[in-house]
This record gives C-alpha cells, sequence and structure tokens, in this order.
C-alpha cells in the first residue's frame, strides 16, 4: 500500500516505475483539487445562466445545493469503495462520470424538456457531487503519509481543508474570468471536462491496477435506500429555506405540503436507519451528549459565515451597484484567508511538521475556536461601520480576509475535535451528520431568515415613511442585519470565553493504517473466520 516505510520511504506503489517518486504526491495533490473545483452547476455563473436557461434564481440554487448534498453522501461507503475497486478504478469511473455530468448538464440547459429539465439537472447535480469526493478521497488517502509522515491529524486535517476551502472560491473566481473572457457561462463546464479527460489519460498511463488489501471485498450490506432517505431529508429542509421567500412561506400550498412531508420522511429515515443490521448511519452515533454541542458550534460558525451570501451581496449589489467584475476581487482574498487560517492551525499543535520551517505552538484547541470565531465576529463589526453609499472597494479587503480566515480556523478544528470524540472507522459517519448542518442545510436556513429579515426591515421602515429612497431604505435594513448579527456573535464569543476547558488533546491520535481499518470493516461483515479464509485463500 502506499505508506511509509522506514527503508525506503513515502512511496505510491500504483505509479508505474517511470514515474519520478518525487512527482507522484504532487499529482494527486493537482487531481484533488481538480476533483474539488468540479460540480453540476457552478456558483460563479448562476446569474448568467438564470438568463440563458428561464428558471428563477431559486431554482439554479436548488441545483447547486442537490450537488452540494451528493458531496456529503458517499462519506459512510468510501472505504467500502477502496475494499472492492483498484485505485485506476475509483479515479477514472470519478472523473468519467463527473465528465459526463457536464456534459449532460450543457445539453439538457439546450434541450427542450419542458418540466423534465430542472429535475434531470438536480440528479446530474447530486451525482456529480457524489463522485466529486469519491475522486478526492482517494487522491489524499493515498498522500496522507505525504502530507503527514508522523500520521498526526493535527497536520493532515488543515492540510486537507486548504484544498477544499480554497476551491470553493476558486471555482467561482476561474468561472468569473472565463465569462469575462468568452462572454459564456457553458466554458466552465468544458474546463472541468477537460481536466477530468487530463486525470482519465494520466491515470490510464501512468498507474497501473492497484489493491489496498490482497482480495477484494465485495459491496454488500450497503444501505442504499438509508443514504437516499437521509438525503431526501436534507434536500427538503433546504427546498424550504430556499423557496421560502419566493412562495412567501405559509402563504403557499406547495411549500405548506413540502412542510407537512418533512416530518412523514424523518420519521421513515429513523425507522430504516434502527430496524437493519448495517444501516447507513450507526444509531448509536447520535446518543454521544457531546455531538450536539459540535453541531451547535457548526451551526453557529455558518450562520456567521452566510452573511455574505446575502447581506453583502445586497450591499454590493442592490446599494453600490458593483457587477461581478469586482466582487470577483473578493475570491482572490478568500483563497488568501483560507490559506492563513488552516496554516495558522497547523501551527498551533504541539507536533513540529517535518516540511515546516516554523515550531508548533502548543496551545489548547479551545482557545484557537475563540481566535477563529473572534475573525468571524470582527467581520460583522467591520462590515457594519462599512455599510454606506460611499464605500470603496479597499474597505472590504480586511473584513473578507478576517472572515475566511476565522472560518477555516473554525472549521478545521471542529473537524478534529469531532475526530477525537469518534472512533477512526465511524469517523466518516459522524463527517454526513455535520454535514447536515455544514452541506447547504445551515446556508440555505440563514439565507432564507436573512432574507426575510431584509424584506421586514424594508417594510417596516417603508410603513413608518422614514425614507424615500429605495437604496437608502436597503443600505439601512443591510446596516441593521449586520448589527443584529454583531449582538449574537458577540453572546456566543463571551460565552467561548468562560468555556476554558480541553476537550480535545493538543496532540491528536495517530492516523490508523488503512489496512487494519478494511480488516475491521471486513471482520464486521463475515467474521473472524471468513477474514482468513478471504485473506489467506488455500
Amino acid at each position: 500500500m502506499a505508506g511509509w516505510n522506514p527503508n525506503q520511504g513515502f512511496s505510491m506503489p500504483m505509479f508505474n516505475p517511470w514515474v519520478p517518486e518525487k512527482v507522484r504526491p504532487w499529482i494527486y495533490l493537482l487531481f484533488a483539487l481538480f476533483f474539488q473545483l468540479s460540480s453540476g452547476v457552478y456558483f460563479g455563473s448562476l446569474q448568467q445562466m438564470v438568463g440563458a436557461t428561464g428558471f428563477t434564481r431559486e431554482d439554479m440554487v436548488m441545483v447547486a445545493m442537490f450537488g452540494v448534498v451528493g458531496v456529503n453522501m458517499p462519506f459512510p461507503f468510501l472505504f467500502r469503495y477502496k475494499l472492492r475497486f483498484t485505485n485506476q478504478q475509483l479515479l477514472i469511473n470519478a472523473a468519467c462520470v463527473i465528465a459526463a455530468c457536464n456534459l449532460l448538464s450543457l445539453w439538457l440547459i439546450s434541450s427542450d424538456f419542458g418540466e423534465w429539465r430542472l429535475p434531470l439537472l438536480c440528479i446530474i447535480s447530486f451525482i456529480a457531487g457524489y463522485f466529486k469526493l469519491c475522486g478526492t478521497f482517494e487522491c489524499f488517502s493515498n498522500i496522507r503519509l505525504w502530507l503527514s509522515p508522523k500520521q498526526d491529524f493535527g497536520i493532515f486535517l488543515p492540510s486537507i481543508y486548504i484544498v477544499i476551502l480554497t476551491s470553493m472560491s476558486l471555482s467561482s473566481w476561474v468561472d468569473q474570468q472565463l465569462i469575462m473572457i468568452y462572454d459564456s457561462w457553458q466554458m466552465m463546464h468544458w474546463l472541468i471536462i477537460g481536466m477530468m479527460l487530463v486525470i482519465v489519460l494520466v491515470i490510464y498511463t501512468c498507474t497501473h491496477p492497484w489493491r489496498m488489501m490482497p482480495h477484494q471485498v465485495p459491496l454488500i450490506s450497503l444501505d442504499w435506500l438509508g443514504c437516499i432517505l437521509v438525503s431526501a431529508c436534507m434536500l427538503e429542509v433546504i427546498w424550504l429555506f430556499n423557496y421560502g421567500e419566493y412562495y412567501h412561506w405559509y402563504d403557499s400550498t406547495l411549500w405548506c405540503a413540502v412542510l407537512y412531508m418533512l416530518p412523514l420522511t424523518i420519521l421513515i429515515t429513523i425507522g430504516r436507519l434502527t430496524h437493519i443490521r448495517h444501516p447507513y448511519l450507526e444509531p448509536w452515533i447520535f446518543r454521544r451528549w457531546r455531538l450536539y454541542p459540535i453541531l451547535g458550534m457548526f451551526l453557529v460558525a455558518e450562520m456567521m459565515n452566510a452573511t455574505p451570501q446575502v447581506l453583502q451581496n445586497t450591499l454590493t449589489g442592490g446599494v453600490l451597484g458593483w457587477g461581478f467584475t469586482t466582487t470577483s476581487q473578493f475570491s482572490l482574498l478568500e483563497i488568501l484567508g483560507y490559506v492563513s487560517g488552516c496554516a495558522f492551525t497547523i501551527l498551533w499543535g504541539k507536533e513540529t511538521p517535518k516540511w515546516g520551517p516554523l515550531p508548533r505552538l502548543g496551545f489548547k484547541y479551545t482557545r484557537l475556536l475563540t481566535v477563529g470565531f473572534a475573525c468571524l465576529l470582527a467581520y460583522q463589526v467591520l462590515m457594519y461601520f462599512c455599510v454606506s453609499p460611499v464605500l470603496n472597494l479597499e474597505r472590504m479587503w480586511l473584513p473578507t480576509f478576517l472572515r475566511t480566515f476565522g472560518y477555516s480556523i473554525f472549521f478545521a478544528t471542529m473537524t478534529l475535535y469531532l475526530k477525537d470524540l469518534i472512533e477512526f472507522p465511524f469517523f466518516f459517519h459522524a463527517l454526513t451528520i455535520s454535514g447536515f448542518i455544514r452541506n447547504g442545510v445551515a446556508e440555505s436556513m440563514c439565507s432564507g431568515m436573512y432574507s426575510y429579515g431584509l424584506r421586514h426591515q424594508v417594510a417596516d421602515t417603508l410603513s413608518r415613511g422614514l425614507h424615500t429612497d429605495y437604496q437608502n431604505i436597503l443600505m439601512v435594513a443591510v446596516k441593521e442585519m449586520f448589527g443584529v448579527m454583531c449582538i449574537v456573535g458577540t453572546i456566543v464569543l463571551l460565552l467561548m470565553l468562560l468555556y476554558d476547558v480541553q476537550p480535545v488533546r493538543s496532540t491528536m491520535s495517530k492516523m490508523p493504517k488503512l489496512k487494519n481499518l478494511g480488516n475491521i470493516i471486513v471482520r464486521q461483515l463475515h467474521g473472524k473466520q471468513m477474514l482468513n479464509t478471504a485473506l489467506h485463500p488455500s
């Protein structure tokens, strides 16, 4: 397997001998970035796609959210895929499926399928997101000991998030630059198709079939129905908040019908997870009481980080009249903030990274969470004082950097907390549960609430006759909403300052060997006797 050999050092045996050893991990790191840039539809071109397709903005956001939910769903299955397929099969299949999804998206948008176009686009986006994570996991799982030779999660997880978080802003920036150059939103799809074909070509020519275990483990006891039901629960919640303002909430019969259907879907999902032998999510994880404070902190962080999607965009677009050519500069600052925040998280622990020039600080991760949240709060405070009809672009550079710097710290550290809470074989189940909040649900909830708050503030100002200019009314509403978030964030920060215990170690537990995890999974499926038969056939 690809791992750490005391005599030979780090190795990746799936590559052909003529590929230089120092280049091999960089190839996989680049492919991980390619996978993270991919999707079914792209947020950077949503505005242009609305005009080209005839769909509403809410429709296109819902298609994108299907892809975000799809990214969250493969976690419990990832190790099973690795035990069943070779490295070459996993990467080539993931790249081919993503390329096909982008081609189908272009074809569907330009075709006349009537009412079927939107549902089909949603399904394609979900599939693209699903295989996006499959490809990313396969890349990172083979270079994990290159990223952290001492198998330290405090280095490995923040290193991963450098790629994951920066790719979100990089995708939007590249998409917007392609639109400005070629005046076509389709160019991002063609670029991703080209990237996926590069992955297929390099993997097919530079690697050979190689698997983690000596014999493949069949894909048995996978709860596909449970995966679909959990996805349906997340998507129904997202739909309610995404279309809430569009359908005027309770005034719509359709919105109320989806609201009444949500509890039924949740009950069916719970029944499924508690009455089968190998459920999609282990029910006992929900009985870990320490999991819920972590989910609550994820929710608060997402609530603080969602303000740019509604409040900042309303200010820059509705009040200041900035176009996407101007606001695309924020994506570069976001990339800088994400990289700086993850690097700061790496330097916070005790173990010195082999590849890093600086010693690590060795402080409590509780204090690191406070630092991250303080930066998120600083963004809200600075934006409150920045709201003005004559705002300069340069004044928003510092708030944007602080928000992304704090969010990357908070995101990486909370994942470390989650890792310390759940045993590693079930860690990916916990990632799926935390994804209920991180992957689209919290963002949609907060965007819906902010949109409702803005409408309420505008209506209240108009009813009192305090302003006659709509732009001034909108600016006052944005400022008031930022003020509310400053108050909420200050209260949460004070609570965090009072909570100065150490629920997670400064030095994280080591990463287990993938072969050991494979043996554990096989034991769970077949028992010890069948394990010996499978691994040592006569």
